[in-house]
């Protein structure tokens, strides 16, 4: 019996409704499934509008999808470069172990490579154990002296008016 061919590619405007699934999906994975407001116009605007915010990248078993990446070019002001800041990888937990997260993240490294990045980034969640042996197996380091900070769309509003 053969495997089903396995494509990368850029995701397309057609493809929005397979990645708010995705999403979703991920976000049961993460425990939050109800965290998820994203909407397919939402994605449209964001994704595909003047100005994208992210790009994202489809895994596909056969004509399944089975994950995607979420990245966006940061710039390191010491390196004078830019990143490649990795927002969400993702692949379906029955499809894991196959080699598609190791091929998605070949896939990122290349264009960073492409797009002179200094470096790849993404934060993980403590408690995600085999994402972070995952990670170290391919030579990724975990930034140990630094916490991330974040603001929430309310945080943002009252720094704005303040």
């Amino acid at each position: 019996m053969t495997s089903p061919p396995v494509q990368i590619r850029d995701a397309t405007i057609s493809d929005i409704p397979i990645i708010l699934q995705l999403i979703l999906d991920l976000a049961t994975y993460e425990r939050a499934p109800n965290d998820v407001v994203a909407t397919e116009q939402g994605l449209r605007d964001v994704l595909f509008g003047p100005e994208p915010s992210a790009k994202v990248v489809l895994i596909f078993e056969g004509k399944e999808a089975i994950g995607f990446a979420v990245y966006f070019f940061n710039f390191s002001t010491w390196l004078g470069r830019p990143g490649l800041y990795l927002e969400d990888l993702f692949v379906k937990p029955e499809t894991r172990g196959r080699g598609y997260g190791r091929a998605l993240l070949i896939h990122l490294a290349k264009i960073a490579r492409d797009h002179g990045c200094g470096r790849m980034e993404w934060a993980v969640l403590d408690w995600n154990e085999p994402a972070i042996q995952f990670y170290r197996k391919l030579g990724a380091t975990p930034l140990e002296d630094w916490t991330v900070f974040r603001l929430t769309q309310d945080g943002i509003n009252r720094l704005a008016e303040s």
